[in-house]
């Protein structure tokens, strides 16, 4: 059983399905999958003058994995709008110019709430910009699968927020008869 901070006892993992995706200070609606946050160091390998028989290791440049959010196709552009700052045919066509980097870069909130609905991770994920948009799935007349589309972000870091704490989980009792 772990302890957090706040002292709450926690034996239950999270549940993956309870989250909530923002940027621009607003909620993307209908986001229901989003890659798991991923970072990677290199190892950086050197060996001593003198001492050809040993090899030290030292962290070097760390990557940061590009995230991919999936929606289900609706009416909302939000997706759509976003990578349509990177690249745009109407553009390029009347105005000679493909990107908009006055604001195509965004900052990214992932929230996650426990199963009561309580906030219990936030993950502010820095300078998110488009790299791959997907409008429509395959399509397939046979197939009764939802259609989505999918918006992928790279990013320069991600950071944990330490200001949400453990919150006091709601407790059940049975109503009088």
């Amino acid at each position: 059983m772990a302890n957090t901070s706040a002292g709450a006892s926690r034996t239950d993992p999270f549940l993956t399905y309870n989250f909530q995706v923002k940027w621009n200070n607003n909620y993307v609606a209908s986001v229901n999958k989003v890659t798991g946050l991923e970072r990677s160091t290199q190892v950086v390998k050197w060996r001593s003058g003198g001492q050809p028989q040993t090899t030290y290791c030292i962290p070097g440049q760390t990557d940061y994995s590009p995230i991919t959010l999936e929606q289900g196709v609706t009416f909302d552009v939000t997706f759509e709008q976003w990578a349509n700052k990177i690249w745009y045919l109407p553009n390029t066509q009347q105005f000679g110019q493909e990107v908009s980097l006055a604001d195509f870069r965004q900052q990214v909130t992932l929230e996650m709430y426990n199963q009561a609905g309580q906030l219990v991770l936030r993950y502010f994920l820095y300078n998110c910009w488009p790299s791959e948009y997907r409008a429509l799935p395959e399509l397939d007349a046979a197939s009764d699968t939802v259609a989505l589309e999918s918006l992928t972000l790279q990013n320069e870091g991600w950071d944990r927020d330490t200001s949400v704490t453990a919150p006091t989980l709601p407790s059940f009792t049975e109503p009088s008869s």
